[in-house]
């Protein structure tokens, strides 16, 4: 596929990284050389100097043959004409725009065909707003992700020594839930190496367990490797950005909430968009500041500066002081491999939360989901079937009928799915839906239209995933 990304920035770079590798024509444009240079010397791709917004930087950049535009940029205003020019000069088939502005995200008519031409919105701070607030419903997770509109939900968590499970072979799991309960661990990382598990495996103290369950039956699935964990109600939050102000107005309803912001302006205006929030100016990595708000007292610490020195300093400090869990927005990856274990909790790289959304329009085939895993190490792919067993390799067949595709494997199913379902950013449904939950056993037969869940523990596989649910030509 041939693509062109508008903008080297976090997003920009981290899609174009995750793109690259997997054999797709790869052309970025940005009006900062050095961030295309270093790009260049990374990955095989081209890039282009110049005004994204431009068509003459744009037909440089080769748009007229380009399957996708990703105008992932730092400007609203160029997102959005340089998707109006590819449609209407270039005739690109699919545009993505990367938006901030309410204004512009509210409004369908502002993007549709007939003005900017978007095919897809991407707004990060909204998506990684979403993610934390899934994490904190699930205080014990590093990361909670849902498939089938919110019927499946995935969580990854830290085993250790005293739960149920720890120590013992995958298969007792089954001993422990009520015959109503079903679940699969899903997938093992121990000291960073990926683990396929099988009912032997063993699990051990300090593994990062994936665990997968239907909604209604996540919690007590969890309660095998961590137990039970006692729910957030007070929260501090460094940085009153657009990050954190978001974070905030999802939570004042729900947690008592303090905001830290250093820059006075902008924590006045944090403030008189809050209701129930104490805003403070000053500087989060302050000690004397934390020790008067009390962090020893916090459930949960979200440093959400623009800063990722600024975050993990005041991440670390509120660790230090006693605060039982911290999370830091880090944007450099090593920097977030570094900490996240150590010091800090969970380290949240935002192009990583974002990038799953985009790479559900690039990958082949109907896929209705795709989720980054370990950093983009990995990813969890939802698929839908179609065709019958005549023109389908998957369709009408067993699961342990299936071709064997090492690294990936086949971990769940949402069977009857309400087609028209309300789904918002994390593929999380706005409103209740139908749909079936089947954990995929071996004797678990795959049918049309089911949405199937697979893992790709190596990115360098989802190819052939995509191949495997690929139907043949003659149907239709």
């Amino acid at each position: 596929m041939r693509i062109v990304i508008l903008g080297a920035g976090q997003v920009g770079a981290s899609v174009a990284e995750s793109l690259s590798s997997e054999n797709n024509d790869i052309t970025v444009v940005d009006n900062n050389h050095d961030r295309l240079a270093n790009l260049q010397d990374r990955l095989d791709l081209r890039t282009v100097i110049g005004n994204a917004a431009y068509p003459s930087v744009l037909a440089s950049a080769g748009l007229e043959d380009a399957d996708l535009l990703i105008a992932v940029t730092q400007s609203d205003q160029t997102n959005l004409v340089a998707c109006k020019v590819a449609q209407s000069v270039f005739n690109v088939p699919a545009r993505i725009a990367r938006l901030r502005a309410h204004d512009f995200l509210d409004s369908e008519t502002l993007l549709s065909p007939a003005n900017f031409a978007v095919d897809y919105a991407l707004c990060p701070e909204q998506v990684i707003t979403e993610y934390i607030t899934r994490l904190i419903d699930f205080p014990e997770a590093l990361q909670v992700l849902s498939f089938g509109a919110g019927r499946l939900v995935l969580v990854a968590v830290r085993a250790f020594a005293g739960g149920l499970l720890v120590g013992s072979p995958i298969r007792e799991m089954r001993n422990h839930l009520s015959p109503e309960v079903d679940g699969r661990i899903a997938a093992i990382y121990r000291r960073d190496r990926a683990i396929t598990p099988t009912g032997d495996t063993m699990i051990e103290d300090g593994d990062e367990v994936f665990v997968l369950a239907a909604e209604e039956h996540i919690r007590p699935v969890m309660r095998e490797l961590r137990g039970s964990v006692e729910p957030v109600r007070r929260v501090m939050i460094a940085g009153g950005g657009n990050i954190g102000l978001r974070v905030a107005q999802s939570l004042e309803n729900k947690c008592e909430v303090k905001v830290i912001e250093i820059d006075r302006r902008r924590s006045e205006l944090v403030a008189t968009s809050l209701q129930s929030v104490l805003v403070l100016h000053g500087d989060a990595t302050d000690e004397d500041l934390l020790q008067q708000e009390a962090i020893d007292e916090m459930d949960l610490f979200l440093a959400l500066t623009n800063d990722d020195e600024d975050n993990i300093m005041a991440a670390s400090l509120a660790k230090r002081m006693a605060c039982k869990r911290v999370v830091a927005l880090i944007n450099r990856r090593a920097y977030a491999e570094l900490v996240q274990g150590g010091p800090i909790d969970i380290a949240i790289s935002p192009a990583q939360v974002s990038i799953g959304r985009l790479l559900t329009y690039v990958r082949h085939g109907d896929v209705a989901q795709v989720h980054s895993l370990r950093r983009g190490a990995a990813e969890a792919l939802e698929v839908v079937a179609h065709g019958d067993r005549k023109n389908s390799k998957v369709v009408g067949r067993r699961v342990s009928e299936l071709p064997t595709i090492p690294g990936a494997f086949i971990a769940a199913i949402v069977r009857d799915l309400d087609k028209s379902r309300d789904v918002g950013f994390l593929g999380l449904a706005k409103k209740k839906v139908a749909g079936r939950v089947l954990i995929a056993h071996s004797d678990v037969v795959i049918e049309t239209d089911d949405h199937v869940i697979v893992f790709c523990l190596d990115k360098k596989v989802v190819k052939q995933v995509e191949k495997l649910f690929a139907v043949g030509f003659h149907f239709f």
